[in-house]
């Protein structure tokens, strides 16, 4: 079950595959798929499912056919690492999409802005949108309100016999909103809210808010 929330007269839903679809703007905000990692990672001889990476396509093509999005942008670490076997699939994924697709550029994007433009993705280091900016790291800039991810973020709940569980979570202060990370073999960073602050949990298929 997803969440529908209001920022600055805008309405956002938040999907428990963390990905936020922003209704004005028919456009999907998706952080963090580390794409290239699973692949990464077994190319150095860790012995990583396949599964991990086929996992990232099918969320991406469920959301898709969910929201049939105008855009989908990808706020940064859209690739692991440089080029491997996984852009093979990824360059296809791309060629069957009728959204257009844009990537704010993150610090794991280290694959040329040049490979992504002969794809017809556009790429930004920040994008301004009216009132709302897109970047890569939590950026605070006057008067417009930021929806980054990179960090990653996740809450640490504690049950009544002292169970613990780490969630991935959206993170949403007065000026800001964090997405989760979208990729499958990525960790967590436990937040730590202030009172103020929102923070909507993922679990088992759904988005809860916990603050």
């Amino acid at each position: 079950m997803s969440v529908t929330i209001e920022i600055r007269s805008n309405k956002f839903t938040l999907h428990p595959s963390g990905a936020i679809y922003w209704h004005e703007q028919q456009m999907l905000l998706i952080a963090d798929v580390h794409f290239g990692k699973v692949a990464h990672f077994r190319k150095n001889g860790a012995a990583i499912p396949t599964a991990a990476s086929e996992e990232n396509f099918r969320k991406l093509n469920d959301l898709i056919q969910t929201f049939h999005p105008r855009i989908i942008c990808f706020l940064g670490d859209l690739f692991h690492s440089y080029l491997n076997s996984e852009w093979l699939t990824f360059e296809l994924w791309i060629s069957t999409l009728s959204a257009e697709v844009i990537l704010i550029s993150g610090n794991h994007d280290i694959i040329s802005p040049h490979k992504f433009e002969a794809i017809e993705i556009k790429v930004y280091d920040t994008l301004e949108i009216d009132e709302f900016l897109l970047t890569h790291h939590p950026t605070e800039v006057e008067e417009l309100y930021n929806f980054s991810g990179h960090i990653h973020p996740g809450i640490r709940l504690i049950g009544q016999g002292r169970q613990r569980i780490r969630l991935a979570c959206f993170y949403k202060t007065a000026n800001q909103l964090i997405l989760p990370a979208f990729g499958t073999f990525t960790g967590k960073h436990v937040i730590m809210p202030k009172q103020e602050d929102e923070v909507y949990a993922i679990v088992s298929g759904e988005v809860v808010c916990v603050s």
